[in-house]
């Protein structure tokens, strides 16, 4: 048993599991109905995305050093009571069955689904 930490849309991977959406907004032009049958997600939980402000510090990051600065204040986000019962329950869920975490963007290394991977693994998450 496992999480996946995946993009949101892509093909899914067999025993994935259900797909939780960490993303602040669903898929523009996509109706609800078709989250799932499209890869997207089968549950949405923008309670792991990043907030709206940090998500544009994010998405205007071109330095390492700017994105270092948004991990950082993702990281005090997820630290939060809210959050940090939330990684705390997908840890504990990751040992007693099959399921995906994940995000739209195409690069990991420059996605929130990164930062999550580190505090999913380091409560003691079975990543995959």
């Amino acid at each position: 048993m496992s999480v996946r930490i995946v993009r949101l849309g892509s093909r899914r991977e067999r025993g994935e599991g259900v797909r939780i959406g960490t993303v602040r907004r669903p898929p523009r032009g996509v109706p609800k109905a078709d989250f799932s049958r499209r890869n997207f997600y089968d549950v949405w939980l923008p309670a792991l995305a990043p907030s709206v402000a940090l998500l544009a510090r994010a998405k205007a990051a071109t330095t390492q050093k700017e994105w270092d600065a948004f991990a950082r204040s993702f990281r005090a986000e997820m630290g939060r009571p809210e959050a940090s019962r939330v990684l705390d329950l997908l840890a504990v869920l990751s040992s007693g069955s099959n399921f995906s975490v994940g995000c739209y963007c195409e690069d990991e290394s420059r996605c929130h689904r990164a930062v999550l991977r580190e505090l999913l693994k380091a409560r003691g998450a079975a990543i995959k």
